[in-house]
């Protein structure tokens, strides 16, 4: 079964010299995670995505007329940040590999099953 992982942490946590110092870090974190889940014959996916401010949401009105709005759809510190979609058998087993995601303290790891069609 498919799930996604979504990775949130706070806005900005990578800004500056420290923070690109924290990234190359979390980066290199995330490639031997890579690495292990290749090693257990995991199949998975992922990316990072660009900050928010590169977001744009189209919001449909009840009337169904489309809108189109800077940024993401709420306002929040947090923001998605990346993602990985893992094939395991269960949501136990993705809860597990969930854990061993790298994130900096203040983020969190949403665990979510992929509707199958």
């Amino acid at each position: 079964m498919k799930y996604m992982l979504m990775l949130y942490e706070p806005e900005g946590a990578y800004e500056g010299e420290a923070g690109q110092k924290t990234l190359a870090e979390i980066i290199a974190q995330h490639m031997k995670l890579a690495e292990e889940l290749v090693a257990a014959g995991v199949e998975f996916s992922g990316e990072e995505l660009q900050p928010t401010s590169e977001a744009r949401t189209v919001r449909t009105d009840a009337a169904g007329a489309k809108t189109v709005h800077d940024g993401p759809f709420a306002e929040t510190r947090e923001h998605l940040g990346g993602y990985y979609v893992i094939d395991v058998a269960d949501l136990e087993a993705a809860v597990a590999w969930a854990r061993r995601v790298p994130i900096i303290p203040g983020g969190k790891v949403e665990v979510r099953p992929v509707v199958a069609h």
